[in-house]
């Protein structure tokens, strides 16, 4: 049985790591990670893992390694963004391509939300044998595009992460949207809130449906009312973060606070109150959902719900990788839920 090691890199490594670097921080024989590199089916799963990692660390290109991986593969996979400019999935693309880099894979990304995105395009490059497999983070992306039939990406494995699509059968990497969205809600509600608003996703989006069934599931199992005029409709994005704190601003009747579906839908909503003199949280608490990287820093900091962001990029990344080489994937599940994490801040406080 191999115990795990230290993976931390040694004080010293050349400018241009060796295969020898990775045998001493992986703590194997040169031989097992020549091995593990150009046949990884042929080592444990704790001996992938630990070469893999050990790659990571020192930062060893393994070019050689690469090229017997890739017999009779492209050496690439395909990642589809539904939209490059958020910085939601930053983290997330950078653990996929650390991850696929360490194998001696590139990673090519698509952005679907741009005009000039072609579906075609993406599909020539499986049928080409110009990519090995794909990563989607897209849920919204058309049913025929994706079905094996019309697509005739049979042979090329496919796993979403963060979202997915309910209507056809891929292996996925996400998170419990509906529990983070209850957990968002209960805390407003241990603090003494039970006037409580939402700002949704964008229609037709699973996310948004996720997250809309846990706030709503949260609200009546405390016996609080589900008043529609409280429910405003969004896209993720901050100017529908603005928009609702304009619709917000407008009632006679306001909820005290408000749980929003990301974290830039919530930068919005504080923004524009209080360009209009309504602090947060003195007169609302607001609670996000993401975590992103500037709402520690915002002002107030944001409460908000965190998403493991590199864990979900590395572990989407290995799966992808193991039903590309054929290999048992780590974790055995096609669907693998993530745990999220409430994390609080100034955003938020009792009502008045």
């Amino acid at each position: 049985m191999v115990e795990k090691i230290n993976l931390e890199p040694p004080a010293v490594i050349r400018n241009r790591p060796k295969i020898q670097d990775v045998a001493r921080v992986a703590g194997v024989s040169t031989a097992t990670v020549s091995r593990t590199l150009s046949k990884p089916e042929a080592v444990s799963k704790a001996t992938r893992d630990m070469v893999l990692e050990a790659v990571q660390a020192t930062g060893y290109r393994a070019d050689h390694a690469a090229r017997n991986l890739r017999r009779r593969r492209s050496g690439a996979i395909v990642v589809l963004v539904p939209n490059l400019g958020n910085p939601f999935f930053s983290q997330i693309l950078a653990a996929i391509e650390n991850t696929m880099s360490a194998a001696g894979y590139s990673v090519l990304i698509a952005d679907t939300m741009q005009p000039q995105f072609r579906k075609q395009q993406i599909l020539e490059h499986l049928h080409n044998n110009s990519a090995d497999g794909m990563i989607v983070l897209d849920g919204s992306m058309a049913e025929e595009f994706l079905r094996s039939e019309t697509a005739g990406i049979a042979a090329s494995p496919v796993v979403f992460a963060c979202e997915w699509t309910d209507k056809l059968r891929y292996p996925s990497v996400r998170i419990d949207n509906h529990s983070g969205a209850a957990m968002a809600v209960r805390h407003l509600i241990d603090l003494g809130h039970c006037k409580i608003g939402h700002i949704a996703g964008p229609a037709h989006n699973v996310l948004t449906t996720a997250r809309r069934e846990g706030f709503k599931a949260e609200l009546k199992a405390s016996g609080l009312k589900i008043r529609s005029e409280w429910d405003f409709d969004g896209d993720f994005s901050i100017e529908a973060g603005i928009q609702a704190a304009q619709s917000w601003f407008d009632l006679d009747n306001r909820p005290t606070a408000m749980f929003c579906a990301s974290d830039e839908i919530a930068f919005g909503f504080i923004s524009e109150l209080n360009s209009r003199g309504i602090r947060v949280p003195d007169d609302v608490s607001v609670v996000g959902f993401d975590d992103i990287d500037i709402a520690r820093h915002f002002i107030p900091p944001l409460t908000t719900i965190h998403q493991p962001r590199n864990d979900m990029g590395e572990m989407a990344a290995r799966k992808l990788l193991a039903n590309i080489l054929g290999v048992a994937s780590a974790d055995q599940q096609d669907k693998l839920l993530l745990p999220v994490e409430l994390i609080v801040r100034k955003s938020t406080a009792a009502p008045k």
